[in-house]
């Protein structure tokens, strides 16, 4: 034992009564037992213990409420993964009770969404096309999203997703699609690509030029989409890890630059692992000194379903 130091006479500690500390953990914070025998979702809502994300869940679809009894806007950016996992009818049935007011998709979410809406099949085997030199070589794809933007881009001023929303308007598969519902229920929608990251861009149907401009025809819409955060509204970010959130902090700036008073908004993250530029880019940077910032970890076609469920629920509540 070293002579110099002198341990401590534990009997001399100063204890306090349980009743006077601070604890964060209180009965009434517990979950309850749902039975849904007799049980409605309201009370499946009320089961869920009122901690950490379970609360944080609870105050994003009160923003979302609250936004649009404000009028204020509530924009949905989906990356790919989203549609592939059978999610576009929950976001269509918000966009038709106008809870959703703008849908923001990268290409890859296009795709699957034109080819729902034409062919009723999408998200091939790439493992197994790669091999051969097939993957992302469907003829009808790429000529269908291509030509419709060649020819769109001549005659109006309609951006990519409008484009797309209305060639779709009468697509077999209609009632599935994102883009043709956005037409139908008057919510504007944009498509943001990187040139080379989609199949459609390496076919012979590809025009850089008619791509770049229609893409930015609507990231100049989208920030004035985003001019509408003002004191408030909410943004949604589902599982896009780069393009989507790397334009919404440009279209963020732009917005303030230009003057409006985009603050004292809600964003949230919703992904099945979190990355670096959606949690800055989304949730952190752009609620710094005012807002709301959430982070939701877990699979889409179970977080994205109890999300919607949470939110119709809400509204019958009122």
């Amino acid at each position: 034992m070293n002579k110099k130091i002198i341990p401590v006479d534990l009997k001399k500690i100063r204890t306090i009564p349980l009743k006077k500390r601070k604890n964060k953990v209180s009965l009434e914070r517990l979950a309850s037992v749902y039975d849904p025998a007799v049980d409605s979702f309201s009370m499946f809502v009320s089961s869920l213990p009122k901690f950490l994300v379970a609360d944080d869940l609870r105050s994003l679809v009160y923003d979302i409420v609250k936004s649009r009894k404000k009028k204020l806007p509530v924009i949905v950016m989906a990356g790919a993964h989203v549609i592939k996992v059978g999610l576009s009818p929950l976001i269509i049935d918000l966009m038709e009770r106008k809870i959703i007011t703008a849908l923001a998709i990268n290409g890859a979410a296009a795709i699957h969404d034109v080819e729902l809406a034409m062919w009723g099949k999408t998200s091939e085997d790439v493992e197994e096309n790669i091999q051969d030199g097939t993957f992302g070589m469907s003829k009808e794809t790429g000529e269908y999203i291509n030509h419709t933007l060649r020819d769109e881009m001549k005659k109006s001023n309609a951006g990519f997703g409008e484009a797309l929303g209305n060639a779709l308007f009468n697509s077999p598969n209609k009632k599935n699609s994102l883009l043709a519902n956005c037409i139908k229920y008057d919510v504007p929608v944009t498509v943001h690509v990187g040139i080379g990251t989609d199949i459609i861009h390496q076919q012979p149907s590809m025009n850089g030029s008619v791509t770049g401009e229609m893409s930015f025809r609507d990231f100049k819409l989208f920030c004035g989409v985003v001019q509408g955060l003002n004191r408030g509204g909410v943004v949604m970010n589902f599982g896009s890890a780069v393009i989507l959130p790397e334009v919404f902090l440009k279209a963020l700036t732009v917005a303030r630059n230009l003057g409006a008073n985009a603050s004292g908004f809600t964003t949230a993250n919703f992904d099945m692992i979190q990355h670096y530029r959606p949690r800055v880019n989304v949730v952190q940077r752009p609620t710094k000194n005012s807002g709301n910032g959430y982070m939701f970890t877990g699979h889409h076609e179970i977080m994205i379903p109890l999300l919607c469920a949470f939110i119709k629920n809400q509204l019958k509540l009122r």
